[in-house]
Parts: C-alpha cells; sequence; structure tokens
C-alpha cells in the first residue's frame, strides 16, 4: 500500500508516528498509520462525482420507466442503481482508508480501517532479525535492454517491498515503496521495539 499511502520514515512525523516508552526509559511500543492521498486526489474524486451525477440526472428517467414495466428490466435497473449509488462511498473509502502498524517486543500487529471502523487485524510474532527488503519487477525493462540517454527515463524501476519474517518462519509483507531507503528506515522505526526483553 506504500505506493498510495506511505508511512512515516521518522518518528519526528509525530501526527503519524507515536513511540510509547516504559518505565525504564526503553521503548515499548511503535504505532504507525499511513498517510492519507494527496489533495490534489480530492479534486479528481469532486471531477468523478460530478461526472456520476450528471449522468444519474441522464439516467434516472429512463430507469425508472424500465423499473415500472418489471421483469428483468426491473432487475437490471435495481443493480445500475445499486452501482450508482455505491460509487461515491468507494470513491470516498479511498480517501478515509488507513493501515496502522504496532510494533510491541517481539510483535507486530498490522491493522486496516475503512472510515476509522477496523475490518481487518492481524497480529504475528516476530523472529529475531524480522525485516527485509527485496526488489520487485513485474515486467522486463525493454528500455535498458535497448539503452541510450533518451530510454533513461522510461527504464522500469520496480518497486521494493518491505517483508517480516514470523517465529513459525513465514514471511508477510509489510509495506510496498518505490524507494528503497524510505522501506529501510520503516524497518528500523518498528525495530525501536521488536527486540525482546
Amino acid at each position: 500500500m506504500g505506493l498510495l499511502y506511505p508511512f512515516p520514515v521518522s518518528p519526528d512525523e509525530t501526527d503519524f508516528a507515536h513511540l510509547m516508552t516504559g518505565p525504564s526509559g526503553r521503548i515499548q511500543k511503535v504505532t504507525l498509520k499511513s498517510y492519507g492521498l494527496p489533495y490534489i486526489f480530492w479534486g479528481y474524486a469532486l471531477a468523478s462525482l460530478t461526472v456520476l451525477f450528471f449522468l444519474w440526472l441522464a439516467v434516472r428517467n429512463p430507469m425508472e420507466k424500465l423499473a415500472a414495466m418489471g421483469g428483468l428490466d426491473a432487475a437490471l435497473v435495481g443493480l445500475l442503481q445499486i452501482l450508482i449509488y455505491s460509487l461515491p462511498v468507494i470513491i470516498l473509502g479511498f480517501f478515509f482508508y488507513e493501515k496502522t502498524l504496532v510494533a510491541t517486543p517481539g510483535t507486530l500487529a498490522i491493522t486496516h480501517r475503512f472510515f476509522g471502523v477496523s475490518f481487518k487485524r492481524k497480529s504475528y510474532s516476530l523472529a529475531a532479525q524480522p525485516f527485509a527488503v527485496d526488489h520487485f519487477m513485474d515486467a522486463p525493462n525493454v528500455a535498458r535492454l535497448k539503452g541510450g540517454p533518451e530510454a533513461v527515463g522510461f527504464q522500469n524501476k520496480g518497486y521494493f517491498t518491505l517483508w517480516a519474517r514470523t517465529s513459525d518462519d513465514r514471511t508477510i509483507r509489510v509495506d510496498r515503496h518505490s524507494r528503497k531507503a524510505d522501506l529501510e528506515a520503516l524497518a528500523a522505526l518498528l525495530m525501536l521495539a521488536s527486540e525482546k526483553n
């Protein structure tokens, strides 16, 4: 999710990173919340909802006539109405999505929320050295193969994935990002609380 919803990479980003220390002064808990979408996406959402509104105005009367006919036409109209009325909620859902990482000594909890309501939460027991960053490229790098200075801007750089290894030797994907340095900083931030006492 880090490609759209990046995590903080420094404890100085206090709105999205919270470090809780215990009585001994050691960090007991690291809570990281993902950033939301950039403000320009609100403009895209407004434009999309405006187009959807005018589409609804254009098809409202024909839909009512088809629904009055009954049968299969009414069922299709009902499905189309469900789609039209659910699209604004889906579009706004992208703006109110939040992923939270909570690291405590030896554990990592990952929570996904929409509109402030948790819908998926998993907790993992971590291995001794849990975090690793891997590079992933899903398509061949044709621009690099052809070479030349004009192809540099078109080279597929792929993205990087932060993996966590659990105590039962499973690997889970924590986050992904286009910059390796940001994922390494995220792993270092989570490691502040990952060591068992």
